[in-house]
């Protein structure tokens, strides 16, 4: 069934997000024949119009009133973009951005919102999939009303390809808002992003010791800085052990690399909520009936002291 997808799009140094060409990527194979446009806000939107891979249609506004996400600024330029692209489907990225914006939009449209899924497919109708219950179970919805809106995880689809919106509509400018933004603090981090990287190697509360990550960061390197990163658990975090910015899980960040290494991690649901989307999962442990083996391709029983600095010296003999 075709379907007119809306793409709520979001920029970075003038240029659409990963996620939101992910966005359009999915929205190519939803649209079934359907019409694909892309809402973009904010300094360099008209730009950005034309590295919008896979939309028809851009809706865009230059006022960098848009620059930082206040909602009912945006929520005003948005339901213009809804009504005149004519969407049935309304698709923001999972970001704290969606996160407000999704639910803020469906209440204006009178219609419905799924929110962090991981999976959307028009089987006999759209089908919604997300976690539920920390993430040890996945939910399927429909929505029975016009337009389905539907913030989706990074990493859901891949990437659109094509030419950029050939038409471009211009938006409202920014109109007042009542929030006032006093500040803002960028949190830095080095090397790869946990949520860029093709492999991630995790380490967990099992390690015994902030020590470990030394360990664990060998292992990472060993495989290649252009390709892993390392990430951590709730439970290291908490004990000071890894930084904040590298946590995996309900309330860190959600990765889906082709290769995720859990190092002394049990498998908590919260923190599978974040990773069970990886591609393959090989889980080090030396508990056997730890939680992390019922979602590892692969699982290694044993003290990760000793498997883990054997794996560097292997990996190392294979380049």
């Amino acid at each position: 069934m075709a379907h007119n997808v809306l793409v709520v799009g979001e920029l970075a140094g003038g240029s659409p997000t990963s996620t939101t060409l992910e966005l359009l990527g999915g929205a190519q194979g939803l649209a079934a024949g359907g019409s694909v446009s892309v809402a973009l806000l904010g300094t360099g939107a008209s730009a950005a119009a034309a590295k919008a891979a896979g939309a028809s249609k851009a809706f865009v506004s230059d006022d960098a009133g848009y620059d930082a996400v206040k909602a009912e600024q945006w929520l005003a330029a948005l339901e213009v973009a809804v009504d005149q692209s004519g969407a049935d489907l309304v698709l923001i990225a999972q970001s704290s951005a969606g996160r407000e914006i999704g639910p803020r939009l469906a209440a204006r449209k009178k219609t419905a919102v799924a929110m962090d899924c991981a999976k959307i497919e028009d089987a006999g109708g759209l089908k919604f999939t997300r976690p539920a219950y920390g993430g040890n179970a996945l939910a399927t919805y429909s929505i029975a009303t016009s337009p389905a809106i539907a913030t989706v995880r990074a990493k859901s689809f891949e990437e659109a390809t094509g030419a950029g919106a050939g038409e471009v509509v211009q938006l409202p400018a920014a109109g007042a808002s009542r929030t006032n933004i006093t500040g803002m603090e960028k949190a830095v981090s080095a090397g790869l992003q946990i949520t860029d990287a093709t492999v991630v190697v995790s380490g967990g509360r099992g390690l015994g010791a902030p020590e470990g990550f030394k360990v664990v960061e060998e292992l990472a390197a060993a495989i290649g800085n252009d390709k892993a990163a390392v990430g951590a658990s709730r439970a290291a975090v908490d004990l000071g052990w890894y930084p904040p910015s590298q946590q995996v899980g309900l309330t860190g960040k959600v990765v889906n690399p082709d290769l995720y290494i859990a190092v002394a991690i049990s498998g908590a649901s919260q923190h599978m909520a974040g990773c069970s989307g990886s591609k393959t999962i090989v889980a080090i442990n030396r508990d056997k009936d730890a939680n992390i083996f019922g979602f590892a391709k692969y699982g290694i029983v044993g003290d990760w002291k000793a498997i883990v600095p054997a794996l560097i010296e292997e990996i190392k003999k294979a380049k």
